[in-house]
């Protein structure tokens, strides 16, 4: 007997999964590219952000849980000692404005395949992935001193995703 797979519980066809699940990792990305702030405090971006998703899998939603727990499985699991890829987009605005467009498909596929519960629930996720990870490190200042924890640049995304979402 073949497995079906999690995502057909909730009525969705592997592409449209694989948007749901590739928008986490995606969010924290953008998040941390926002302000080029250094190496040390992207890699405290990327790990409050990896954090952040996987305390996802204790969600009281099942789809949260559901998608959380996959990503982990593919990308590591912070408890584990696993750490993300550090990924670095070459146009960091214009990897923005893509995962912004993705955040916008995935409000309208949710809205036409789950409840309204689900469905906030996984658009508040996906922010407080990204709040996690403009507040992880400051940005500016010298040596780590004087700098604001969110950058302008930061908040801009961080609201503009919000807004996407309308969370």
């Amino acid at each position: 007997m073949i497995e079906e797979p999690a995502y057909t519980g909730f009525g969705f066809t592997d592409e449209e999964w694989g948007l749901l699940v590739g928008l986490p990792q995606s969010v924290l990305t953008a998040a941390s590219a926002a302000e080029s702030d250094g190496t040390k405090a992207t890699m405290a971006e990327s790990a409050a952000g990896l954090e952040s998703i996987s305390a996802g899998r204790e969600s009281a939603s099942p789809l949260v849980a559901a998608v959380a727990g996959e990503l982990v499985t593919r990308v590591g699991d912070p408890e584990a000692g696993e750490e993300l890829p550090a990924i670095a987009p070459g146009d960091p605005r214009a990897y923005a404005e893509d995962v912004l467009a993705r955040a916008k498909e995935a409000t309208t596929l949710l809205a036409a395949k789950v409840d309204e519960g689900e469905a906030g629930a996984y658009r508040h996720w996906l922010v407080e992935i990204a709040e996690q990870v403009v507040g992880a490190a400051s940005s500016g200042g010298v040596l780590g001193l004087g700098g604001s924890v969110v950058s302008p640049s930061e908040r801009r995304f961080r609201d503009r995703l919000a807004q996407v979402l309308n969370d």
